[in-house]
Order: C-alpha cells, then sequence, then structure tokens
C-alpha cells in the first residue's frame, strides 16, 4: 500500500523506550468476544486483599490523573477536549495556578508511583492500569512541550503523544497514485486544480445540506445500531459553523449526548455526508466516547474515562476508529450504492458520473500518507508554510483553499495528523485479523471501542 508497512509493536515499545521506559507487549491471545468485554472473562480475579489494594490504588491515581489534566487544559484550550466528571473538579483545577512546568513534574511524581513496566494483558484491570501508565506519559510530554514551546520534533511528538511510530516514507512512492489519476483526469492544467473542477460537480448545494446530512447521519445510525448496543438514551446536536480549521467535529457531552459541528466555510462534496456521519457520530466519535463512558466509566467506576485530553494515545485510537468505521459501515459497492439511491436525489446531483467520482475518490485516499511526509517537514521547520501548501496541493491534490486550511490544522494540532491514516491502519489490522467474517470484524470492532486499549496495547 505506497510503501506502507506496519511496525511490530516490539519496534514501538523499543522507540518509546527511548524517551521513557515503556510497557513490554508480550505474545497475543485469543481474541475475546464483545460480550466477553462486558462480562467476566477479561476481568482480574477477585476476592483477595492484595487486588483490592492495588484497585484502590489505581482509583486514586485515576483521580489524579483527571485532575491533572483539566490543570493543564489551562495551559492550552485545545487541551481538554471532553469532560464530565464532578464539576468541583473542574472548578479546582480552574484556580490552580501552577505553571506547565510544575505539571509536568506532578504527573512525573504520579506516574512513579504506577510500575516500571505494565506488559499489556487481555485483564482489563492491567489495561486499565497500562492506559493510565501511557496516557500519562503523554501528559508529561505535553507539559514539557507547553513549558518550552520553541522545540517540536515531528516523529518524537507522534511517538510520545500517540504511543507509536509512524511510517517513514518518501513522495516517491505516490507517484504510481498520481499517475493513475492523471489517467482518470486528463488535462494540461495542474492536477489538484483537475482534481478540485471534477469535484465541484459534486458539491452540495447550502439549502440541500440539512437535508443530506440527516439523512446521511441516519444511514450511519441505522447501520451501527444493527451490531454494537448503544445506550438507549443517546442522542446529538448537529450544528453548521465556520471559521475553524477542520471540516467537522464532536463534542462530546457525556451521558451518551454529543454536539457535532460541521464547518461549511468551504465547498462540502457529497462524499463528506457519510464520512463526517460515521467520523464524527456512527459508528466513530460518539459511539466510542459513549461505549466508554458506559461500560467503562458509569458500569466499572472509572473516573478517567470521565475526561478526554486531545494529545493523547487514546486519540489515534479515537481517530483510527472513527475513519474504519465508515468503511466497516458501508463496506464494498454498498456505499456508492447508499449515496446514489438515497444523498445525490437529496443534493440534486445527477449521479451520473458517481462511479468515476468514487474511482478518484479511492485514488486520492491513497495519497493521505503523503500528506504526513509534508506535515513532518513542516513542523520540524524543514519548510516554511508556503512550501506546505504548494505541497498539499501536489502531493494530497488539496484545493488552494483547504491547502491552506490544512497548514492551518498542523499549526493547531501539529503530529495529530497520524491519528486519521496511521490509526486507521492500526485500527483496522486489529479488527481484520481476529473478524473474518462481517459479524466477528464489528464484534471486535465494538471491543475496542470498549476497552482501555492503546496503540501499544493493541494485540490484547
Amino acid at each position: 500500500m505506497n510503501g506502507l508497512r506496519k511496525f511490530p509493536h516490539s519496534l514501538v515499545v523499543l522507540s518509546l523506550a527511548l524517551i521513557t521506559t515503556l510497557a513490554g507487549c508480550g505474545k497475543p491471545q485469543a481474541p475475546v468476544s464483545q460480550g466477553d468485554v462486558e462480562g467476566t472473562s477479561e476481568q482480574s480475579p477477585a476476592g483477595s486483599a492484595e487486588k483490592s489494594e492495588e484497585l484502590d490504588g489505581l482509583d486514586n491515581i485515576a483521580e489524579s490523573y483527571v485532575r491533572l489534566v483539566l490543570t493543564l487544559g489551562n495551559h492550552d484550550k485545545s487541551y481538554v477536549d471532553a469532560y464530565y466528571g464532578p464539576a468541583e473538579w473542574k472548578a479546582a483545577a480552574g484556580e490552580d495556578a501552577a505553571s506547565a512546568a510544575e505539571l509536568a513534574s506532578r504527573a512525573e511524581q504520579l506516574l512513579a508511583q504506577l510500575p516500571d513496566t505494565i506488559a499489556p494483558s487481555s485483564d482489563l484491570d492491567t489495561l486499565r492500569a497500562h492506559y493510565l501508565k501511557t496516557q500519562l506519559r503523554a501528559v508529561v510530554y505535553h507539559a514539557h512541550h507547553l513549558a518550552d514551546a520553541n522545540f517540536r520534533d515531528f516523529d518524537r511528538e507522534a511517538l510520545a503523544l500517540y504511543n507509536t511510530a509512524p511510517p517513514v516514507q518518501q513522495f516517491s512512492d505516490f507517484e504510481p497514485v498520481l499517475a493513475e489519476l492523471e489517467k482518470e483526469l486528463p488535462g494540461s492544467e495542474p492536477l489538484y486544480l483537475r482534481v478540485k473542477a471534477f469535484q465541484d460537480q459534486f458539491e452540495i448545494p447550502a439549502d440541500r445540506m440539512a437535508a443530506v446530512f440527516d439523512a446521511a447521519i441516519k444511514g450511519c445510525r441505522d447501520r451501527t445500531k444493527q451490531h454494537v448496543k448503544l445506550p438507549a438514551n443517546e442522542n446529538f446536536v448537529l450544528e453548521y459553523v465556520q471559521g475553524k480549521p477542520w471540516s467537522g467535529y464532536n463534542w462530546y457531552q457525556g451521558n451518551a449526548q454529543s454536539l457535532i459541528q460541521i464547518n461549511t466555510e468551504l465547498p462540502i462534496h457529497i462524499e463528506r455526508a457519510v464520512d463526517l456521519g460515521c467520523h464524527e457520530g456512527y459508528p466513530g466519535h460518539h459511539t466510542y466516547n459513549a461505549l466508554l463512558e458506559q461500560n467503562l466509566g458509569k458500569d466499572r467506576g472509572w473516573v478517567e474515562y470521565s475526561v478526554y485530553p486531545l494529545f493523547s494515545p487514546q486519540s489515534l485510537i479515537a481517530e483510527g476508529s472513527a475513519n474504519y468505521g465508515i468503511d466497516l459501515a458501508f463496506p464494498g459497492e454498498q456505499r456508492l450504492a447508499f449515496e446514489k439511491d438515497v444523498l445525490y436525489p437529496l443534493a440534486g446531483l445527477d449521479p451520473q458520473q458517481a462511479e468515476k467520482y468514487a474511482r478518484v475518490l479511492a485514488l486520492q485516499s491513497k495519497l493521505s500518507f503523503a500528506e504526513n511526509i509534508v506535515a513532518r517537514q513542516y513542523i520540524n521547520g524543514d519548510i516554511d508554510a508556503d512550501k506546505a501548501v504548494e505541497l498539499f496541493q501536489q502531493y494530497g491534490l488539496r484545493s488552494p483553499e483547504k491547502a491552506k486550511q490544512r497548514v492551518s490544522f498542523v499549526d493547531t494540532y501539529g503530529a495529530y495528523v497520524i491519528n486519521y491514516n496511521w490509526g486507521k491502519q492500526l485500527v483496522k489490522e486489529f479488527v481484520e485479523e481476529g473478524g473474518s467474517s462481517e459479524d466477528e470484524r464489528w464484534q471486535r470492532f465494538a471491543k475496542l471501542l470498549s476497552s482501555p486499549r492503546l496503540p501499544s496495547s493493541l494485540d490484547w
């Protein structure tokens, strides 16, 4: 796949050791069913006083972790993506005047209360401890970065914040894809302009936007609910906004409620309806957050799931599962059929070229890893913003406006970009290596969304 290869978890662990001691990984065990996750087979043996003390200790560390994340949010408005725990914890954090450097020290002290090495296992309590250890390491790194924002390095940031080593590729790896697109859209203008002109035929008119997105989200929701048990009260509010560096966002509110925002500042094309409906809603962010809150927060009382720090390993799972969930909900030709039969008529678009458009989009999606190269060079200071815009156009085939928006995204979120493509690849491998049928893949997917798994514990 365009030079893409999966890094063995042993290499990820070895690389992470260059920053700090990381949990070792053992051999994968046989996958367990969703019933096992929600039942007893992944629970730790109960009854011993020693185990009770360990769990009490994790509860205390978890509360300190939540308070620490909330306080670090004083220094970065993007950091706390969601919080739905005790109001007094948030109030106390807001009054805490600790510097970012002081918070890094607190996080290091909290890390010291956990074992130096926590090897992932299928046992949920062990996975919980591994989760806290790994998330806290990311807190330490982000706090140090906020204390000294002059230094940035793409690969170090990806490793420290997202618990993974993304593949390193070259632009030449993507030339065959560009050649295929040249055949699909021949012409003398730069390829990104030809792609834009072709894509503009599939723009959703503003007065039809609500109807198209309502239908797309309903389709995503109906397909997800056939396989995943969601809280009975789950729901969302949909808003349309402008002036954001992203195309869509899910603001999870707690109690299985979300605010989903769609950025209409730039043209929205027909394929984005399913993309955003699945990614932000079902079986993406809304579903993931609702399952974590219900299964781990409410059912188990694990308070660490009342807060979501954006710059953390959890985001790779969140974004990767949200992107993989699109293909899971609409496999094969089902998506194209749904778009042609339902969404194209609602948008007032002619589906005559829908098949060709799908081919162009499929090829364009293979260029997503090329955008990681641009982000790496830009973050590392090898190129400036103007050159990054140029490369996003050349290798991501972004329109000039969307290329600038992409640079704005990297300015705001840094190496977070790996979570969409590399995260999707890792989630895909986790789900499909243990699920040959559609039902099995959904079970594995729901298992992931209901457990404390992070990139370095995906084998468990």
